[in-house]
C-alpha cells in the first residue's frame, strides 16, 4: 500500500472535489507543515498519492513522510485560492513553503532629489532611512528578487557615479540598519528629471538620457563596455520589475509607487486574473 494510503486512506483522493481551494498539510501535533493551492483538489492531492523516487517528486514525498492529516478548504475561483495560499503562508509559515515565506526580505529603493544631493536609498527597512536628507524620500517597491533588485542598484549606483559625483561623506553618517544609502553630486537635470519616470515604471527615457550624459564623460567611455552592460541592467529590471509592479498598481486602481511587503504578493495574484505578468 502507498505511503499516502496508509496516512490519509485510500479513498481520501477519490471523495476530493474537482474544484479549486487551499490545502493544509499538518504533522502529528496539528501544526500545519505545508499550504499548496490547487485548481483542481482533486487532481493535485492525486499528484502526492503518485509521487515515485523520481527527484523533481523529492519534496512531494517529504510532506507525506512528515504529514499526519490534509485540511481542504474550497474556493469559488483559483484567483481566490492564490490568495488564500498567500495569507495562510505569510501568517503560518510553514517550513515546507519557501515563496511568500520571507516577505520582510523584499526590497526597496527610495529617492529624494535636493538642491545640493540626489539621494539613492537601497534597503529592506524603511525606517532605517527616516531621516530625508534636503527632501522627502519617494518610494519605489517593494520587489520581491532581492538578486535583480541589488544588481540594478549596483548598476544605477556605479553609473551615476561616473556621470556625477559620488559623496561618500554625505551619505556615511546617515546610514542606519539594513540598508544602503548613496549621495550624487553634480547630476545633470534632464537625468535627475527622467528617474522618477523610471523607477515608477512609466518610461524608460531615463536610460537612454543617462547614456546620452554618459557620452561626454571621457572616464565613462574608456569603460565603454562595463558601462554598456549596466546599462543593458537598467533596462531589463525596468521590463521585469519596475513595468509589472505600476502596471499592478494602475490595476488595482492606484496611483502610488510603493506597495507594503505584506500586500504585494496578494496585489500581483489578484492581477494574475487580468493576465497582467507577476514577477
Amino acid at each position: 500500500m502507498r505511503a499516502f494510503d496508509r496516512k490519509f486512506g485510500e479513498d481520501f483522493v477519490a471523495q476530493l472535489p474537482t474544484t479549486p481551494g487551499v490545502y493544509l498539510f499538518r504533522d502529528g501535533a496539528g501544526e500545519v507543515i505545508y499550504v499548496g493551492k490547487a485548481k483542481n483538489l482533486r487532481k493535485r492531492l492525486a499528484s502526492y498519492r503518485r509521487a515515485t523516487q523520481r527527484k523533481a517528486h523529492r519534496k512531494m514525498r517529504a510532506i507525506v513522510r512528515a504529514a499526519r492529516s490534509v485540511e481542504i478548504r474550497r474556493a469559488a475561483s483559483e484567483v481566490e485560492a492564490l490568495l488564500l495560499e498567500n495569507e495562510l503562508i505569510r501568517a503560518l509559515r510553514p517550513p515546507f513553503n519557501v515563496d511568500g515565506k520571507f516577505e520582510f526580505l523584499y526590497p526597496a529603493l527610495g529617492l529624494a532629489q535636493g538642491q545640493r544631493h540626489l539621494w539613492l536609498c537601497h534597503t529592506t527597512d524603511r525606517s532605517a532611512a527616516l531621516d530625508a536628507p534636503e527632501a522627502p524620500w519617494q518610494w519605489y517597491g517593494a520587489f520581491r528578487s532581492r538578486l535583480r533588485t541589488r544588481e540594478a542598484w549596483s548598476s544605477l549606483d556605479t553609473l551615476l557615479s561616473l556621470l556625477g559625483h559620488a559623496d561618500a561623506a554625505a551619505a556615511s553618517h546617515r546610514r542606519r540598519g539594513r540598508c544602503s544609502l548613496r549621495a550624487y553630486r553634480q547630476v545633470p537635470a534632464a537625468v535627475q528629471e527622467a528617474l522618477p519616470s523610471y523607477l515608477s515604471g512609466r518610461g524608460r527615457g531615463f536610460v537612454a538620457s543617462l547614456a546620452h550624459h554618459l557620452l561626454d564623460r571621457p572616464r565613462a567611455r574608456r569603460r565603454a563596455a562595463e558601462v554598456q552592460q549596466h546599462l543593458e541592467v537598467l533596462v531589463a529590471f525596468f521590463d521585469s520589475d519596475l513595468l509589472p509592479l505600476a502596471q499592478a498598481l494602475r490595476s488595482a486602481g492606484r496611483d502610488d509607487t510603493f506597495v507594503a511587503r505584506a500586500e504585494r504578493d496578494a496585489l500581483f495574484l489578484a492581477c494574475r486574473g487580468s493576465g497582467l505578468p507577476s514577477p
